[in-house]
This record gives C-alpha cells, structure tokens and sequence, in this order.
C-alpha cells in the first residue's frame, strides 16, 4: 500500500512547498498591490502574459535536455521538462540565482543520469554559460542596432557590451588556466570532502578522489566542443526564453493601451539578470526596479506606466516557478536506491 502513496505524498509534499513559497511572494509584494496594478491591464492581455510565462518555463527543457544528453542515456522530453521547472524553482529561491542554484539541480541530475556530480555541474555550466552569452550577444547586437542613437540609451549599450567582453573573457581565463585552478580548488576541498564523507562512509574520500572529480567536471565541459549542435539546441533554448519573457512584457504593456517597439524589449530582457548580485530570493524589489526602469529609458514612456506591466508578469512567473516548480522538485531523486 506504501508504493501507490508515495506519489501522492510527493505531490501533496511539493504543492505545499510551492503554496508557501507563493504566500511568502504575495506578503512581500502585497495581494492588494497585485491585484491593483492587474486591473490596470486588460483581462486578455493577463491571460495572454499567463499562457506566455507557462510557455518560457517549459522553453527552458530545450537547454536542459540538449545538455544533458552526453550524460548517460540523457533525459526524456518529460524528465527535460520536469527538470527544468525545478531548476526554476530552485532559480527563484536561491539568492544568487543559478550561481547556488545549478550546484543542487546537479546532484539529482547525476542521481537520474547514474553519473557522478561533478560531471553533471560541468554539464549545466557550460548550458548557462552558453545560454548567458547567446542572450547578451543578441541583446549587444540589438541594442546597438535600435538603441546607439539615443542620448539616454547609451548607458544600456556600455552595460550589455561590458557584460558580453567580461564574460567572454572570464570564460578564456578559466579554459587557459584551468590546471593550476583545478591544482587550488583540490586543495580548497579536499579537507572539507574528507571531513563530511567521513560522517556518513567507512571509508572518507581522500584528496586523489577530490581531483579526479574536479578532472571529471573539466573533461565535461570540453567534450562540448565535439557536440556543436547540442550548443546550438542550448543557445536556440535560451533566445526563445529571452523572446517569450520580451513577448509578455509587450503584451502587458499593450493591455495598459501603451504601444511600444517589441525588439528593444527583447533587448532588455537580461539586463536585470545583475539583480541576482542582490542576495534576495527571486532578486525581490532590485529585479523588478531595474526592469521598469530600464523599460521607461528604452521605449520613452514613464516609469509609472511601465511599473504595472513589470508587476503583472512577475506576479505571475514567480508563483508559476514556485507553485509548479515546487512540485516537480518533490519528484526528483536525490539519492540511489
């Protein structure tokens, strides 16, 4: 009797996750508040930005599943979709985004995939890694292309120029000078790895075990250059997301009778992603002010109208990664039978 319940208590388990993590949303933000600025925007427009944010959540599969198809069989369409409304979720809860948030999603991807957890972390680094640097490299081109000629825009060019040139070269320094980093990380951890190992096996795991799992995550990460076209489902993944966040704004905007350009929106999507520096779950408050503003210097309109639009469809794709996220997280295996 025991095995048919288990689904249910793991649903029951995540559904209440993901309820209080929304009631936790809706005492910061307000449901008043909420409910005021959604009756500033059109009732199709909010049902419209709802369908829109379901679809950017299920977007985020195509990466997950392209990554981590090198790792044993890979995952199925529904385990890719499963996995990444759980990454969402984690996302949203972790203080720096997917910076603390894809070193947890690794350890049940290396439980479902029966491969270890370095390998798994190599994976999905360079997934955000390549996700990351599609979408400001789009971002980069567009803004110069729309944005360069305005006065008050220029600052938004410089950030999303800066940003694309740092990460570019942070990723060439760790490439270049991976084996005296991998040399640092295996004496940073080993003492810490043999401490805890030492708590729940017979035998810990000693420093030659820390470096060959650190080896594993580098021989990970350089296998991509042998799967270009899983590179480009991760990057097509990550545009499409960028395009569907872009695409709810503008429809938000267009429920409040406001008419904008689309592709300066697309263009601004990942300019707030600096908001996660902010150690607050889903960026709470810096998210949301930096995305209203940089929408009111961008399309020319206030940052009042801009204001509701931003709030509408926060208030609906936090829940929606909380709530759903939630979940999925209770159905994810942590450890091996």
């Amino acid at each position: 009797m025991a095995a048919p319940r288990r689904p249910v208590l793991r649903f029951v388990l995540g559904a209440t996750l993901g309820s209080v993590a929304l009631a936790a949303y809706l005492a910061f933000a307000g449901s008043d508040s909420v409910l005021a600025r959604a009756s500033a925007i059109a009732p199709w427009a909010v049902a419209a930005v709802a369908a829109l944010v379901v679809a950017e959540g299920l977007a985020d599969a195509i990466g997950v599943w392209a990554s981590i198809r090198p790792l044993g069989e890979g995952l199925s369409g529904g385990q890719s979709v499963q996995f990444a409304l759980a990454g969402d979720f984690f996302d949203t809860l972790s203080p720096a985004g997917p910076v603390s948030s894809e070193p947890i999603m690794a350890r049940f991807i290396g439980v479902t995939t029966d491969t270890g957890y370095s390998e798994a972390l190599g994976v999905r680094s360079v997934a955000k890694y390549v996700k990351s640097g599609t979408q400001l490299l789009l971002s980069t081109a567009l803004a110069l292309l729309l944005l360069v000629g305005t006065p008050d825009a220029r600052v938004v060019v410089g950030i999303f120029g800066v940003a694309l040139l740092g990460l570019l070269a942070v990723g060439a320094a760790l490439l270049w000078s991976r084996q005296r980093l991998s040399r640092a990380i295996v004496t940073l951890l080993a003492p810490l790895v043999g401490f805890l190992s030492a708590r729940y096996r017979e035998n810990a795991h000693d420093r030659s075990a820390v470096a060959a799992a650190v080896d594993q995550f580098w021989a990970r990460v350089v296998r991509f250059r042998d799967r270009p076209g899983l590179l480009a489902l991760i990057a097509v993944g990550g545009l499409l997301e960028q395009v569907l966040t872009a695409t709810a704004l503008w429809v938000a905007l267009s429920g409040t009778g406001t008419t904008v350009p689309l592709l300066p929106i697309v263009a601004l999507v990942p300019l707030p992603q600096a908001a996660s520096a902010v150690p607050i779950p889903a960026s709470l408050g810096a998210y949301d002010v930096l995305l209203s503003g940089a929408l009111a210097l961008v399309v020319g309109v206030p940052a009042a109208t801009t204001a509701a639009p931003v709030l509408v469809v926060r208030a609906l794709s936090i829940p929606f990664a909380l709530s759903v996220g939630g979940v999925a997280v209770a159905f994810l295996r942590g450890w091996r039978p």
